[in-house]
């Protein structure tokens, strides 16, 4: 077990996904802060709104929905890192990612699509194309799913279901790398103050703010997890509680649980 410090400057290079705003953005500033030293690689479809350049950063444009895209952006990276960075280990971070609320039968199929490529193929598309790197060099893996992946979500059902999917996921990965050099955490925030509810649709004050917590507060946990050598880790006590409860009752009922509490938080749509 190291200390955060040493472990994050182990790291000689990052790459986020999704790192314009958000939690990608603040591991971007808390992994900077920690190692101004550190190279650090955004692929998102918006330049971040901070000055890359005193971060020693680099913005790779990829609409992650693109699975085309994805393969050249994973080119651009491995080529990005081969001159600024050739030596030392990489921390890849799976950050992106989007839900939508309300229910299924309503929902526009092609958005419920693309939200299945984003948080799912695309996870699994650009670690594996980067995996080499990752092994050649050692690392880790950091994917961001969240407390929805513990139970059936209602209203928010594919949201759920692909975040269920990369936490076993990226548990099952942890185990197969074992001895390898690289190594996998699951990241599971529950709500958190990013621009994630307003693209759902839900308006602002939607989840009451003692349910939620920063995106800084966020990457502090995972980092830490990080540096403990940790598989999996639930950011928030009450995160913490409300997984560990969901996971132990019946599906059927977990999902009829929740979709009583999910339904109260469509009261209002937000407005764009």
């Amino acid at each position: 077990m190291s200390s955060l410090g040493e472990e994050i400057t182990g790291y000689a290079a990052v790459v986020v996904t999704g790192g314009s705003s958000g939690i990608g953005k603040s591991f971007m500033g808390a992994l900077a802060k920690l190692h101004p030293r550190v190279v650090i690689c955004n692929l998102s479809r918006s330049i971040p709104d901070i000055n890359l350049s005193q971060l020693n950063a680099r913005h790779v444009p990829c609409d992650l929905a693109d699975s085309g895209a994805i393969e050249a952006a994973a080119g651009e990276v491995r080529r990005f890192l081969a001159e600024a960075a050739p030596e030392g280990r990489v921390l890849l971070i799976n950050n992106s990612g989007f839900g939508a609320y309300g229910r299924f039968a309503e929902a526009e199929p092609a958005a419920q699509l693309g939200m299945i490529d984003v948080n799912v193929r695309a996870v699994v598309e650009l670690t594996g194309r980067l995996l080499p790197l990752l092994r050649a060099r050692g690392g880790a893996i950091i994917t961001v799913a969240s407390t929805a992946a513990f139970q059936p979500t209602a209203y928010l059902a594919t949201y759920g279901a692909t975040k269920a999917f990369v936490l076993h996921w990226s548990l099952a990965l942890n185990e197969e790398l074992r001895g390898t050099g690289v190594r996998a955490l699951a990241l599971c925030p529950g709500p958190t103050s990013t621009a994630f509810f307003r693209r759902a649709g839900l308006k602002a004050g939607s989840v009451p703010d003692a349910l939620g917590q920063t995106s800084e507060a966020v990457v502090d946990e995972a980092l830490r997890a990080l540096a403990r050598g940790r598989a999996l880790v639930v950011t928030g006590w009450k995160n913490k509680l409300v997984a560990a409860v969901a996971s132990k009752l019946p599906k059927a009922f977990a999902a009829r649980l929740g979709a009583a509490v999910l339904s109260r938080y469509r009261l209002r749509r937000a407005t764009r």
